[in-house]
């Protein structure tokens, strides 16, 4: 019998943690990784639902989940942040596949996402897939700062199944994460040899606005839409900026 291992970063997200645990008790194991600046009492959260708690040096997430999987013995391992859970639907479905022999390698799994509260439903998040469950031996993430994904060797399908997200709650939280990503994001680019444009600061953020507004009909998630967008747009805008600065600093011509 096929035997399934829920992996889990651990940040401080004591409020959100025990609802991602609590999705996956059937599992045969939860493997927690702690980020040792850790200050709100999530790892003793963690310790509640399973004993394999561990705290390891916070790099990256790819980088912290590279660290993990050498060491996750069952075939199979789930991803999940710390943020998401399972609904009961995915979780009939991804015991399925386990059992199945003639299953693929890996598998996306539909993600829906809560935005100050609000579940969104369009602004292109209703179209978020995440390649989240694989077999243990043939996944790895990509090493980069930002929005790694794993990479299976071998078929990938899809799970329309749902997983949800808790997401940012305030702009506190979103301003924090928004610092951090778009940092690492504008210096990934840099370091592919990605320089910013003109056109990159003004009519991207422009395109983006307009692509999850209104192609992707973010105007009808209302205010929490709206605000979305402008989000994602502003993002756009900030991650460029601070690649053209990193040229800048390092006095390349502009």
């Amino acid at each position: 019998m096929s035997k399934l291992t829920v992996l889990t970063l651990i940040p401080n997200a004591g409020d959100r943690l025990a609802r991602c645990l609590e999705s996956v008790p059937w599992a045969d194991s939860l493997f927690c990784v702690v980020d040792p600046k850790t200050s709100d009492g999530s790892d003793e959260v963690a310790r509640r639902y399973t004993e394999r708690v561990v705290v390891h040096e916070y790099v990256n997430a790819a980088n912290q989940r590279n660290w993990a999987l050498p060491q996750i013995t069952t075939e199979w391992t789930l991803v999940l942040d710390a943020d998401e859970w399972v609904s009961d639907e995915l979780a009939a479905r991804i015991r399925q596949i386990i059992q199945d022999p003639a299953s693929l390698d890996g598998y996306d799994i539909k993600r829906l996402s809560y935005f100050f509260g609000k579940l969104i439903l369009h602004c292109g998040w209703h179209r978020d897939y995440n390649l989240r469950l694989f077999r243990t031996e043939k996944g790895r993430y990509l090493e980069q700062r930002v929005h790694s994904r794993v990479v299976v060797e071998g078929a990938v399908g899809r799970i329309d199944e749902v997983m949800y997200h808790d997401t940012y709650r305030t702009f506190e939280e979103y301003f924090t994460t928004f610092q951090r990503f778009t940092t690492w994001g504008a210096q990934d680019a840099y370091d592919k040899g990605k320089r910013a444009r003109l056109v990159d600061v003004t009519i991207r953020p422009l395109l983006r606005f307009f692509k999850m507004y209104v192609i992707r009909r973010g105007f009808l998630d209302g205010y929490h839409g709206a605000v979305l967008c402008g989000l994602g747009a502003f993002s756009v805008f900030t991650k460029y900026a601070k690649l053209w600065n990193l040229a800048r600093v390092n006095r390349e011509p502009s």
